[in-house]
């Protein structure tokens, strides 16, 4: 009876300690969600901003923080929009909303939904279109149209009479596209909206995307079906062929098109097109190897002449809608990397270069905005873990650091940057969002998340602690470590690698987030996460050392991270496992084969396991060709290392994968079984690379069962 007593007794105080903890269900239910200050919106005058509140769309004032003016309210519309609205654009005059309901999601970035547009004026809401389904509609500059694409052509409706103009004609499926971006330029270039209204509203310039030759890959859909429906869409892998892209301007008064010459080579990329403030059409042009940059500027309708040439003998790093940024004068900004690191150029489109705004070793993460001779921008200057706002002149000169806090921040300004949001956060902090003067002076805060924070300190949520180790090559590569809250360092314990690992990416960074792995840590794992040879933030030469060999390096840094970690007298070093998904499952796969005696356990979810499988941007701008570079494709395939499998492995991966194709995991598994290796694995019917719809919560407590049974 009273070894009964003291095992209740017992009992009772690990209940009661396991009560101040927390499991997914936590993170699930959103307990440890950090709020924020959302679809915040700065207007014309700059001194107000717009923001949704309860279905209606709000001004406040930036100064004072006064609600000053509901824009729109949907309760007052709910016959037409009886869901509400998702998003939501201003014309540039501000009179009319453009307010978008009934999304459906094709891929990452793109969608079809129904567009209204309220007449603040008059207090009128109509529809864009009677048929609805648009994609990417953008107003005019003086907001009177509205361009969009539909069933792949480019349409423009008038908004006083609501006529519909179709611009182009040969838009078809699979084929044709005007106006918006194939799968692969979505996908790597990160845009879909391939068209762009010329400042005086007259002219539209659009991207035209022949896909003929592109291959199809079908993906099939189970759900609510007697007979799987097939869904066949262009994809080209490594060395296949890529849409043929050109560049057509629409007049929109005549209807005229006109095609504008982008050069002799027709395998080669056009990743943004654009308008210079003085009204020239401007467009990018990359080779299909990426080491070639050229930005092309169309002046009065003459033969396009590049203004800016950028080579590299490995990969110019992927351009964006901040490589370039045009400004007044026949003047624009370059981000580029050939010091070595990221930096901030100002050229002219005659004289080339003028001046250097940014030097040193650290990188510019982030152009933010321009205003005046002043330029803002986020920098890892200081600490490749941390972001700051800083500001420069645009000779260059009276640099000026304007966030204070250690950690890392993400910014929304003002029009003319005469006020600013921080978002900031760092290991001890969740998201701190505070309003700022142009001179970074905090003028108030608008959420400090107490209750989380309250909520971490009483479930003894631990926080990570960053370290760094030298690998076999000479290289410092930084970590972070997550332990116990009741940590001791007498005892031993098994550790839960995780990592991603991909060119130029970052998880090593001095900023709060919660995730699976973190109830791993209340279970009595360490978590350690490094980032390892081709990671960003520490120059261009780290980085670019594992082009035309991806995998081989990074897979060295992962064994090198965990044999080090096995030396710490408080690491069971017979219980290391590794975890990651899409390149980090590519690497999970890698570490578990190569790394067999190391690695006790690997979770791989929707890993890439032969990169001839894989897109032709993301991939060639990395690994080359693979008509040029068979080895750098095939020697760090983890399918041709199958029979070196040890310990236990569990394969993760959606059928519905877009992007990264469950025939990845399907061929992995056919090299295993061909090899005898016994493993798990797991597949989510009709879920995407994220894995939604359905197994977004599903997999991440497989992850944690599986862990807790394995490792």
């Amino acid at each position: 009876m009273k070894h009964l007593f003291l095992c209740l007794l017992l009992g009772a105080v690990v209940t009661g300690a396991r009560a101040q903890l927390f499991d997914y269900e936590d993170i699930k239910s959103g307990k440890f969600t950090q709020k924020s200050v959302s679809g915040l919106r700065s207007m014309a005058d700059g001194e107000h901003y717009s923001v949704v509140e309860e279905g209606a769309i709000v001004r406040y004032a930036y100064k004072t923080g006064a609600r000053e003016e509901v824009l729109f309210d949907s309760k007052t519309h709910q016959e037409s929009l009886p869901e509400g609205f998702s998003e939501y654009v201003l014309s540039a005059d501000e009179r009319r909303i453009l307010l978008t309901s009934n999304r459906k999601p094709i891929y990452r970035r793109s969608y079809t939904a129904d567009h209204w547009i309220y007449d603040r004026t008059t207090g009128t809401l109509m529809r864009l279109t009677p048929e609805g389904g648009e994609q990417v509609p953008a107003f005019s500059p003086d907001g009177t149209r509205v361009a969009f694409v539909r069933n792949n052509d480019l349409w423009m409706v008038t908004l006083s009479d609501g006529v519909l103009t179709r611009l182009t004609s040969d838009g078809e499926r699979n084929r044709i596209i005007n106006g918006h971006t194939d799968w692969v330029y979505e996908e790597e270039f990160a845009f879909t909206r391939a068209f762009e209204w010329s400042p005086d509203g007259r002219k539209i310039a659009f991207l035209r995307f022949d896909e003929s030759r592109v291959p199809e890959y079908t993906i099939m859909r189970f759900e609510q079906h007697l007979y799987p429906q097939p869904y066949t869409y262009k994809y080209p892998k490594a060395g296949e062929p890529n849409s043929t892209v050109e560049l057509h301007v629409c007049d929109v008064t005549s209807g005229t098109l006109s095609k504008v010459d982008v050069g002799p080579e027709t395998d080669q990329y056009l990743p943004r097109i654009g308008w210079t403030p003085e009204g020239e059409l401007y467009f990018y042009r990359t080779n299909r190897r990426q080491n070639h940059f050229e930005l092309l500027l169309v002046e009065n309708g003459a033969q396009p002449r590049v203004v800016y040439d950028e080579r590299d003998p490995r990969y110019v790093e992927r351009v964006d809608e901040q490589t370039v940024t045009f400004l007044s004068g026949d003047r624009f900004l370059v981000k580029n990397e050939t010091s070595g690191n990221m930096h901030l150029y100002l050229f002219d489109v005659d004289k080339g270069v003028q001046d250097t705004l940014t030097r040193g070793n650290w990188d510019v993460t982030q152009l933010v905005a321009v205003s005046g001779d002043r330029v803002y921008y986020i920098s890892d200057e200081g600490s490749a873990l941390r972001r700051n706002l800083f500001s420069v002149k645009l000779n260059g000169k009276s640099k000026k650091r304007l966030t204070e806090e250690e950690g890392t921040f993400s910014i929304a300004p003002s029009r003319g940057f005469k006020y600013f949001i921080s978002y900031f956060s760092n290991v001890l902090t969740p998201n701190l969002v505070r309003l700022h003067d142009a001179s970074g002076k905090v003028l108030r805060t608008l959420e400090d998340n107490a209750e989380l924070k309250r909520r971490l300190e009483e479930r003894r949520v631990p926080h990570k602690e960053f370290f760094r180790f030298t690998n076999d090559y000479g290289n410092t590569l930084n970590g972070y470590m997550i332990k116990p809250y009741n940590f001791d360092p007498s005892k031993q314990y098994p550790v839960m690698m995780t990592q991603y690992s991909g060119p130029g990416s970052q998880e090593v960074l001095d900023k709060w987030s919660m995730d699976w792995t973190d109830v791993l840590v209340q279970d009595g794992y360490i978590v350690v996460c490094v980032d390892g040879r081709g990671t960003g933030c520490r120059g261009a030469e780290f980085k670019k050392c594992t082009y035309g060999n991806l995998g081989a390096r990074e897979t060295e840094d992962q064994i090198a991270a965990a044999k080090y970690i096995s030396t710490l007298s408080y690491v069971d070093s017979d219980r290391i496992g590794i975890y990651g998904w899409s390149y980090g499952g590519f690497m999970a796969l890698n570490c578990i084969l190569k790394g067999a005696d190391v690695f006790k356990m690997a979770i791989a979810v929707a890993p890439v396991t032969s990169w001839r499988f894989y897109d032709s941007i993301y991939t060639e701008i990395y690994n080359g060709l693979p008509q040029d570079n068979a080895k750098g494709y095939d020697d760090n395939s983890p399918i041709h290392f199958a029979d070196r499998l040890k310990g236990r492995l569990l394969i993760i991966h959606g059928t519905g994968d877009d992007n990264v194709h469950v025939q990845n995991t399907y061929r992995m598994a056919d090299a295993l079984i061909r090899a005898g290796k016994q493993f798990d694995m797991a597949i989510y019917p009709d879920d995407n690379h994220s894995m939604v719809p359905t197994g977004r919560h599903h997999i991440r407590e497989r992850m944690i069962e599986y862990t807790l049974r394995n490792l």
